[in-house]
């Protein structure tokens, strides 16, 4: 397993070689316990863990604010970090249930999930919005690497970003997984008592259902991704009222919904 600041040899197709110095992304269990009963253990990297554990509890639907997740604590063990938090409000019987019910462990967001009904189920409305300049986009695009130390350094994390209607980046927050990353910027959001409705937000990730679902439950208005979008993720954001932007480059975006 490769360490941080390890040594590698790059092979060149006319087989010549490159001795290079490689950061590798950072990417350690981090379990997920509310109300003192183990949620989930999810492979992430470990920055922003409290804005992680607050926006999970958010897109998960164990909290409907930030007000109703408490005493949020991060701790570094021997096998990796623990995030504890006491949850109020409806989202303990969700909590229980889970725990209960819990089959498997995944950053996917259909995890636990254990019939096609569930999955179908209406996201709410989003609230009525304005139509997005594309210059903000570009604009936004333009200083996202600014908000990417982790990606500079290894290359291999995903970055979501909240951003003011000119592009301005307010908030941005790095991790290996894409639905971490968003699952972080969320949780710093609440956090600031930041209207995910305010802006937009960027996501240097596939757009995916989870994505989009992250991104309406939080109480975003419009998204946008570097990648394309699946099927899934475009009747999603469709059905919601979320304005989707998709294959944002620095001259381009495709507006998919």
């Amino acid at each position: 397993m490769g360490k941080p600041g390890q040594q590698v040899t790059e092979f060149g197709v006319s087989g010549g070689t490159i001795q290079l110095k490689r950061i590798w992304v950072p990417e350690v269990p981090v379990a997920l316990e509310f109300n003192g009963l183990a949620y989930a253990v999810m492979m992430a990297s470990p920055s922003d863990l409290a804005d992680f554990a607050l926006g999970f509890a958010l897109t998960e639907g164990l909290a409907a604010s930030a007000d109703e997740v408490a005493d949020l604590d991060v701790v570094e063990v021997e096998k990796g970090w623990i995030c504890r938090a006491q949850l109020a409000g409806l989202g303990i019987e969700k909590l229980t249930e889970r725990v209960r019910t819990r089959v498997a462990e995944s950053s996917c967001g259909l995890c636990g999930i254990e019939n096609l009904d569930a999955v179908a189920k209406p996201l709410p409305k989003v609230a009525a919005h304005e139509a997005l300049a594309p210059a903000a986009i570009f604009t936004a695009l333009g200083k996202l690497r600014d908000h990417q130390p982790l990606t500079k350094e290894t290359g291999a994390a995903h970055a979501a970003a909240f951003c003011a209607p000119d592009g301005t980046i307010l908030h941005a927050r790095e991790d290996v997984g894409r639905h971490n990353a968003m699952d972080k910027l969320i949780g710093a959001l609440a956090k600031a008592g930041q209207d995910p409705a305010d802006g937009f937000i960027l996501s240097s990730a596939r757009c995916s259902y989870e994505i989009v679902e992250k991104a309406v439950r939080a109480g975003a208005t419009t998204l946008v991704t570097i990648s394309l979008p699946t099927s899934m993720a475009v009747e999603r954001a469709t059905a919601a009222g979320l304005s989707l932007w998709c294959l944002a480059r620095d001259d381009s975006v495709i507006r998919v919904a």
